[in-house]
């Protein structure tokens, strides 16, 4: 997951992931607002969250385009484990990663 600070920026980012084979699905979520601490002020923004779905063994490599492809200084970049889920679904993002 990671969030951006544009509609736009968030499906650029969704995009390109599934371009190059790092993500097989992406789900950008409505704006939420964020607070936190950035140069030792609390800010508030609204960011729009991307969810990427990806297999164990292309964590690496979407991690590698979120950091290039991203315009923040320091992107929230998190992964997740999944721990179960529908064969077919797991199936279709490890065919749709390769």
């Amino acid at each position: 997951m990671t969030t951006t600070d544009s509609a736009a920026k968030a499906e650029t980012l969704a995009r390109g992931a599934i371009e190059a084979r790092v993500a097989a699905c992406a789900q950008i979520s409505a704006p939420v607002t964020s607070v936190y601490r950035w140069d030792g002020a609390v800010e508030t923004a609204q960011e729009w969250q991307v969810l990427f779905k990806t297999a164990a063994a292309r964590y690496e490599a979407l991690e590698a385009y979120l950091l290039q492809a991203h315009d923040y200084d320091t992107p929230e970049i998190i992964a997740t484990p999944v721990t179960r889920g529908g064969a077919g679904y797991l199936a279709w993002v490890t065919e749709e990663t390769s």
